[in-house]
């Protein structure tokens, strides 16, 4: 597994193709925090923006591989574990584009509540904005794997279904993400650095569930 995994963070790196959702990101962080902001609604703008980023990678590490190397791959180490190492190279390249961006908001923001009148913490803030991120970098991975080969082969389908699963992932009551981001709005406003440790649990499971699908699914269709 080790080399597969090395296989597909190659592949990923030489292609390029991780520019355009890393470009994403940067712009977005740009756009939504600046210095001196509240650190726990920076940290939660750049959790939040971070789940589109990460459902983008997955899709482009699923279709990176030329198909005669990935039906190659797949005869020699078995279709799913070829499938699932280039879901675990998307989603640790988001949790790694997370963590710089915690590590860069933490350093920028001001360790105050909305209000300003409340200090926060930052090595707590920190900490509360590395959940969240891997809540989002964690349903997003699950988006992508649900909106991309082979559960839908057709760009002209996955793609708008792609946008649409971020967007609910996002918005919709209950989802993990959302509660995660929440959190860290609402202890911002209180005061409070939130624990969002059951979003991350939740998102997780989801995860596992939405790889586990389209592994099975890579095992019963052709390439």
């Amino acid at each position: 597994m080790t080399a597969l995994l090395r296989y597909q963070a190659a592949l990923l790196l030489r292609s390029q193709r991780w520019l355009p959702p890393v470009v994403l990101y940067a712009a977005a962080l740009g756009i939504g925090v600046r210095s001196g902001q509240p650190v726990l609604d920076s940290l939660g703008w750049a959790a939040a923006v971070l789940l589109p980023v990460a459902a983008w990678l997955v899709r482009v590490c699923t279709t990176d591989e030329p198909p005669a190397a990935r039906a190659c791959a797949g005869a020699a180490t078995g279709p799913g574990r070829a499938h699932l190492a280039s879901l675990l190279v998307a989603l640790c390249a988001a949790v790694l584009l997370g963590v710089l961006a915690v590590g860069v908001v933490t350093v920028i923001s001001d360790p105050t509540s909305t209000n300003r009148r409340t200090p926060v913490p930052l090595g707590a803030a920190s900490g509360a904005g590395l959940l969240a991120v891997l809540a989002c970098a964690l349903l997003g991975a699950a988006v992508g794997a649900l909106t991309t080969r082979p559960v839908l082969r057709s760009p002209g389908r996955a793609v708008p279904a792609l946008l649409l699963g971020a967007l609910l992932a996002l918005v919709v009551t209950g989802s993990p993400a959302r509660a995660a981001v929440g959190a860290l709005v609402d202890g911002s406003q209180e005061g409070s650095v939130p624990v969002p440790v059951v979003p991350v649990i939740v998102a997780a499971l989801l995860a596992a569930a939405a790889t586990a699908v389209a592994c099975a699914l890579t095992t019963r269709r052709s390439p």
